[in-house]
């Protein structure tokens, strides 16, 4: 394998795409919670909400894939979500092994108020929805990488 040069110093803390992925995720994610607890929902749970607003009912299995989740991570978000009553889950009539989500009317109308979310998330950045649009295709390149690289 070619070594890829790496400037003077690889290990610099500052260099590392793992550290700045790290803390812009966990920068960007602190933006949501305020804008996410009047809804009564968590960022991981908003994104479940995302999903299902996208399309309603879903196999579980449909969405761990959608969000590239484990169910161990999966179940526990489903359940606060059906407690609040956003959503309900259930086994297939067809299939008793497959389980299915899907919003309740307080789910589907909870979808306009978390339409403002976005905009405000951009608003606080402060950044050109194109700056964020290309970052997003980065960062989905990065995440098909190191999923081909896995499967290597």
């Amino acid at each position: 394998m070619e070594q890829v040069d790496l400037g003077e110093d690889p290990l610099a803390l500052d260099r590392q795409v793992c550290f700045a992925l790290s803390v812009a995720s966990r920068s960007v994610i602190a933006l949501y919670r305020p804008l996410l607890e009047p809804l009564n929902l968590t960022h991981p749970q908003y994104l479940v909400m995302l999903a299902l607003w996208e399309s309603s009912p879903r196999s579980v299995k449909d969405l761990s894939n959608t969000l590239q989740a484990d169910s161990a991570t999966l179940s526990p978000l489903l359940k606060r979500l059906e407690t609040v009553g956003y959503l309900t889950r259930r086994r297939s009539a067809d299939d008793e092994r497959l389980l299915t989500a899907e919003l309740t009317e307080a789910g589907r109308a909870l979808r306009a108020k978390a339409e403002e979310i976005p905009y405000r998330v951009v608003e606080q950045l402060g950044m050109d929805v194109s700056e964020l649009e290309a970052l997003n295709g980065s960062l989905h390149r990065v995440i098909d990488a190191a999923h081909r690289s896995r499967a290597v």
